[in-house]
Parts: C-alpha cells; structure tokens; sequence
C-alpha cells in the first residue's frame, strides 16, 4: 500500500513537472517576442542556410511601438536590407541595384511565432530542454517539437535575462541541422537611430514588388483534399509567372510555423517532375491533364508529396 501511495505520488509529480515546462516553454517563448518587439539591440548573426554560411551585422530599434530591422553583410556580396512596417529594402552595392518589396511576409529576420501558441498544441510540444551559454550568455533551451512527422522539429536558445533569441535552428527528422541563426555577440542599448533607406540616391534600377489583392480560394483551379492537422489556408492568388501572360495559381497554407506553397499552371515539358529539395525547402510536382502542379515549402519531403498526391482539378 506504502510503495503504491508512493509510486502514484511520483506519477503525479511528474505530470505536474511536465505541465510546469510546457508552461514555462510558452512562458519564455512569449517574453521572447515582446523583447524582440520592445528592446534596442545589436549584434554579429551567422546565418546557415541551404549549407551556406552567411555572417552579417544586425541591428533593432524600437520607439512608442515604431520598429526597424537592419542587416549588413560582412562578405560578397555586399548588401544593406532594412525592414519596416510596410516594407523591405534591399540595396545591393556592388551593382547599385535597389529591390523594395513591400508585402513583407514575416515580421523578423530571426524568427517569428505565432500570435498564440495555445492553439498550436494540437500539433506541436514545447519544452523547457535544458540551459547553455551561447555568445557567453546563459540561456533557456526550447524545443518546439512536432507531434507527427509532417514538420520539422525547431529550437531556440532565449536569454535568460532579457529573453531575446540567441540562437534558431531547424532539424530534419533525423536531428540533421537544416537551417540556424546565431549571434556571436550581441548587445542591449538604451536607444538605436532609425535609418533612412536613402536608395533614391542610387545609380542602379529600383526594382518594386508589391503585394497583390489576395482572392477566394475558391477560385483556383484546383480543391485541396490531403492537409496534415493544423494546416490551413492564408490567401490565394492568381497571376502572370516566368514573365509570360500565362496565369498561375498560388495558394499559400500555413500551420502557424511551417508555409507551403501550392502552384498551378500550365503543362511545362522543360519542368521537372518528382521531387527536388534544397536545404529546407521540398518540393514535389506532377502533371494533372494539362497543368503542371508544384507543392513547395520548408517541410519535411513526405508533406509536400501527401499534399500533392491529395489535390484534383476543380470541376
């Protein structure tokens, strides 16, 4: 009776230990993203991406809820990028060439969350893993792991004093690094200046993208019948591609971390069918009568092809 009392005791305790970290992962993971929003920093980030290695200066200002984000490369090509609200800039200054996009799509180079994490829990766990220093810096180790096999498993490294990020990577399903963030040193200041993007200045074309009148999903060509939970659809798009009239479909779905793409259009001979992958990023095409369909996104290769195999013409 003792050893049973004991044993249900420890259970509990352990439940209770569980829930404690989950809490305090979603915990740390929100005053991360108020930091990110709030505090003036700076620092050296090392970005792995598609196995290359890219170092560049970043910087975050912040006034009465106003913020900018500033990068500048360190090696060729050299390269200035500013985010704003309702823009990103890109000066190239070898070439002068100047590209303004101004449907910025996340809201930080380093890493964006999801507006509630309470809703994600039906796909993802987040955990309290551990404490290691980065840049000299003691931080929480969070693991943002999915619960099937449709998504990458993410972690995040989050100082302990200001709780900002220090450190983001992405893992396939076998705990291979696909993608990482990390700073080498960074620094908290009072006050950052804004900048300018003077790139009217420059010699070179400016190029501008902007943000096209998203439509009724019910429109495309196609129905969407193969989703894994927690992925839904953002917007839909229909427009000229590859600098051709020919329009193409584009539905974007999202699970709050992970984006895929869906596009259709027409039967291409000159593109590849199957799979293809780059770093991350799966993609997955087939034909479907006279449209060449292509499914792409920072997921795992079997969610791209799931999604592909489930989609039809829309009659």
């Amino acid at each position: 009776m003792v050893k049973r009392f004991f044993l249900v005791l420890l259970l509990s305790t352990r439940t209770v230990f569980a829930a404690d970290l989950e809490l305090n992962a979603r915990q740390a993971l929100t005053k991360m993203t108020h930091a990110m929003r709030a505090l003036n920093y700076q620092g050296t980030v090392a970005f792995l991406r598609n196995g290359k290695l890219e170092t560049m200066k970043y910087f975050h200002a912040a006034e009465k809820g106003i913020e900018q984000e500033r990068l500048l490369s360190l090696n060729s090509p050299l390269r200035e990028i500013i985010r704003d609200a309702d823009k990103v800039s890109c000066l190239f200054k070898s070439t002068q060439q100047v590209v303004v996009d101004h449907r910025p799509v996340g809201r930080s180079f380093l890493i964006d969350l999801p507006q509630n994490l309470d809703e994600m829990s039906a796909v993802y766990d987040f955990k309290v893993v551990g404490e290691e220093n980065v840049a000299m810096l003691p931080t929480y180790v969070i693991t943002i792991q999915p619960k099937d096999d449709f998504r990458y498993v993410r972690k995040i490294w989050i100082e302990q004093q200001q709780f900002l990020p220090l450190k983001v990577a992405v893992y396939d399903l076998s705990g291979t690094v696909l993608e990482q963030v990390v700073f080498t040193d960074l620094e908290v200041k009072e006050t950052l200046p804004f900048v300018e993007a003077k790139f009217g200045e420059t010699t070179g074309a400016v190029k501008h993208i902007h943000q096209l009148q998203a439509q009724a999903s019910n429109q495309a060509a196609f129905i969407v019948n193969n989703l894994p939970l927690g992925f839904e659809e953002i917007f839909f798009t229909r427009r000229p591609m590859h600098n051709s009239n020919q329009p193409v479909d584009h539905l974007l779905l999202s699970d709050g971390f992970a984006a895929v793409s869906v596009y259709m259009e027409n039967k291409n001979t000159a593109m590849q069918q199957g799979l293809q992958s780059v770093g991350a990023v799966n993609s997955f095409s087939r034909t479907i009568d006279d449209w060449q369909l292509t499914v792409m996104g920072e997921v795992p290769a079997k969610t791209v092809k799931f999604i592909a195999e489930g989609i039809k013409l829309r009659h």
